[in-house]
């Protein structure tokens, strides 16, 4: 092997290695949350998207790969990526939700939403059993930064939104 087609490889091989250790968000499956959060109580966030939405692959690589939103929702939250279109039954709550043909999403989806199917949706809830909160629309790193912490530091019980937001010291 020449030396240039060596050094070609050893980058290619340093570049995967270097992909493939990046920290990323510890997505969950609505079974291992449920689990977890019997042993460990926190809030959980729900990445509601479709494989055919561009913005929702847009805040995977914006959003989603950010590391200080990496590291808060792993602190903080028990996360799920859900496909909104699944075919495949999910149980949350001891609930099972199946397709919905009429809607072209699972019901699952539906119940989050509260029947607005928007994509990317971004859903918390303090417990599988809580009502859903859920949160519309594109977001970067610094307009996710107030709805993470009022959730993942549990505010909701003692303020609303509105309040924690403006007071909050954005550091996004």
């Amino acid at each position: 092997m020449s030396k240039v087609t060596f050094r070609i490889v050893m980058v290619v091989v340093c570049m995967i290695l270097f992909t493939s250790l990046r920290a990323q968000v510890n997505w969950m499956s609505f079974e291992e949350v449920e689990r977890a959060w019997e042993k460990e109580p926190r809030p959980i966030l729900i990445d509601l998207y479709t494989d055919w939405c561009g913005w929702c692959k847009r805040m995977d690589k914006a959003t989603y790969s950010d590391e200080r939103v990496i590291a808060y929702i792993n602190q903080k939250y028990y996360a799920v990526k859900y496909n909104a279109e699944s075919k495949t039954p999910v149980i949350l709550n001891a609930k099972q939700y199946k397709y919905n043909a009429q809607y072209r999403a699972n019901d699952l989806a539906i119940y989050l939403t509260g029947g607005q199917l928007q994509y990317p949706t971004t859903v918390f809830l303090s417990s599988p059993a809580a009502q859903p909160a859920p949160l519309a629309g594109y977001m970067v790193p610094k307009d996710i930064e107030a709805p993470l912490k009022f959730f993942g530091e549990k505010k909701e019980k003692a303020m609303n939104y509105q309040a924690f937001s403006a007071k909050l010291k954005k550091e996004w």
